[in-house]
């Protein structure tokens, strides 16, 4: 049994925190940029597993998106390969940021510039830094193409992310893209769920029955292997087997997905 998302205009959250825009995403017409830096936590891969589900239900099956991997600014420490794990749940739609940087900033430029060509917004997804969207933004410009503040759309949750963009970085964006701060996915009560538990047994997710048993196999093996390793960040939650997808909350943001304020509520 799997969660059968609740649609609005905007998920619930405190004004005075996030301000509301004067449009929301359109699917018929809106591209999801989903950027992951994979830099030292293993919790993008349970964010990547958790986004199977969304991209599997009825409102979302043909959702325009495009996924990066590597999109890490400043921080130090090593990187999270996941590459299987990506083939697995966006096929063809995702790049390798980390292994060809500028490959992936050509990709993501050409998918970028297609839609606003065709009037629909961009949306991103910032589960890490802002350094990769940064250089997308010079790029696009030298191209000839550079994108209207009202037509590109930055979601960010973490303090910690910021602070790990190099400062150069988080000032261009913030200046020439709308730049949308939602309360953090850690904690709850806040105005956005908490997708980070330390109860729920994220194993109970392979179960063959369920329809994202696939990738959650496959996310568990990545975490098991990586957490903690090689200085990597020890993620308490998932060096457990728990919980933490809380970079999922700005996807469901931008969806305007209701009704899933726990990690319970979501699956």
């Amino acid at each position: 049994m799997y969660s059968i998302f609740s649609i609005s205009a905007f998920s619930e959250i405190n004004p005075k925190i996030t301000p509301k825009l004067p449009y929301t995403f359109n699917i018929d017409k809106d591209l999801l940029l989903l950027n992951f830096d994979l830099k030292t936590d293993v919790d993008d891969v349970h964010t990547v597993a958790a986004l199977d589900l969304i991209l599997k239900s009825g409102p979302f099956k043909h959702l325009n998106y495009f996924a990066i991997s590597g999109t890490y600014g400043v921080q130090s420490g090593l990187y999270v390969p996941a590459n299987h794990l990506f083939d697995l749940i966006f096929k063809q739609n995702w790049t390798d940021a980390h292994m060809q940087r500028q490959q992936a900033i050509n990709d993501t430029s050409d998918r970028i510039a297609s839609n606003l060509a065709s009037g629909g917004h961009v949306w991103v997804m910032e589960a890490g830094q802002s350094d990769f969207t940064q250089q997308l933004m010079q790029h696009l410009a030298n191209s000839g193409n550079p994108v209207p503040k009202n037509k590109m759309v930055v979601v960010q949750h973490s303090d910690w992310n910021e602070k790990e963009t190099s400062q150069g970085a988080l000032a261009f964006v913030k200046q020439h893209i709308t730049y949308v701060k939602v309360p953090d996915g850690n904690a709850s009560a806040n105005g956005t769920p908490d997708f980070n538990n330390a109860q729920f047994k994220v194993k109970n997710l392979e179960n063959n029955q369920l329809p994202s048993a696939d990738a959650w196999h496959d996310a568990n093996k990545v975490s098991r292997q990586y957490k903690g390793t090689n200085g990597r960040y020890r993620n308490d939650a998932i060096d457990n087997g728990r919980a933490d997808f809380s970079d999922l909350v700005e996807v469901v943001w931008i969806l305007g997905i209701t009704d899933v304020d726990t990690v319970e509520a979501f699956f």
